[in-house]
């Protein structure tokens, strides 16, 4: 098939770039590089099968032009990162509405499947541990920009699903927990990659809080298969996954992972949100999904741990 990947020379869409080439497919990626790089992409320009377009999804023009070509679209661009939604909060809800809303409009008018990357912050302040797909999302005050990035993936979830609804366009969403793997940056506030680059240049990790939140860590392998997976499956289409581990780990635990498989001599340093992203700011205590319903549809079980990924992202810091 031919696949149209927005987003695609970022960390997730970059590696489901390469998983679609090794499998004969041909892949059209379309990246701003704000947030992607073209280093993730740069091993496959050679690849007859594989086009990089350096362009926004804002661009209407292209955008209906590449859709009309191509059999499926993958649309995982979008404006990520807690410091990145802090800092630059209009790019953030132009870029996943506006954004969403034009691929939608075109893979409407050629009735191209498409996959909308979603995120597991849509459940937002919810304690109801583990998330399930049916679950309500409890959102913060509009006056705290940290939920403006929960608030716009919501919106994007709520059009694909009209488009389905009303005028019949296949679309699948996928609600993605914390994933990491090489070619994550920690730039935007990405917590494993920054711990990684902190503990082996010997400085302080920077535990925010104090360190006894919770998440669940998604290797990036397991997210594209899955990804594949959902995307070739009919059964799939109008409802919504959620992607991740039940594998559960503390902010401070992971922090003192990082250091024994780093054999770091970094202290763990225990930093205010205040002082870290803005007065006010607001985090979830835990974030476990409910994977049963993607296991029971393609048998969907990730394969590599915490240990071994944390791993794979030192050897590529290394490299």
């Amino acid at each position: 098939m031919k696949a149209l990947i927005t987003g695609g020379a970022g960390f997730i869409g970059s590696h489901l770039a390469q998983y679609l080439l090794e499998k004969g497919d041909s892949v059209v990626v379309v990246d701003n590089l704000s947030t992607g790089k073209f280093d993730n992409i740069r091993r496959f320009a050679e690849n007859r099968r594989f086009q990089i377009h350096i362009n926004t999804i804002l661009n209407e023009q292209l955008m209906e032009r590449l859709i009309e070509g191509c059999d499926v679209i993958f649309h995982l661009a979008a404006a990520v990162g807690v410091r990145l939604i802090i800092e630059h909060p209009v790019e953030t809800i132009e870029t996943n509405i506006i954004g969403t809303g034009t691929v939608l409009k075109y893979a409407n008018r050629y009735k191209v499947k498409t996959l909308i990357a979603s995120t597991s912050e849509i459940y937002g302040k919810s304690n109801n541990v583990p998330f399930k797909e049916e679950d309500d999302s409890v959102l913060g005050a509009t006056i705290k920009s940290r939920w403006s990035y929960a608030c716009s993936k919501a919106i994007d979830e709520f059009l694909a699903l009209a488009y389905y609804r009303e005028k019949k366009l296949p679309v699948i969403i996928a609600r993605l927990f914390n994933t990491i793997g090489p070619r994550q940056t920690g730039k935007y506030g990405m917590v494993v990659p920054t711990f990684v680059q902190q503990a082996l240049l010997n400085h302080p990790i920077s535990v925010f809080d104090d360190g006894q939140q919770s998440r669940c860590f998604t290797n990036v392998s397991d997210v594209v298969g899955a990804l594949y997976l959902l995307m070739s499956e009919p059964k799939a289409v109008g409802e919504v996954f959620n992607i991740g581990t039940d594998e559960e780990i503390t902010i401070l635990e992971l922090a003192k992972l990082v250091k024994e498989l780093t054999g770091s001599e970094s202290e763990i340093q225990f930093i205010s949100y205040e002082k870290a992203f803005e007065s006010g700011f607001e985090d979830m205590r835990r974030r476990v999904p409910d994977i049963s319903k993607i296991s029971d549809l393609i048998g969907y079980e990730p394969k590599v741990d915490l240990r071994k990924s944390i791993q794979q992202i030192i050897n590529y810091f290394k490299a």
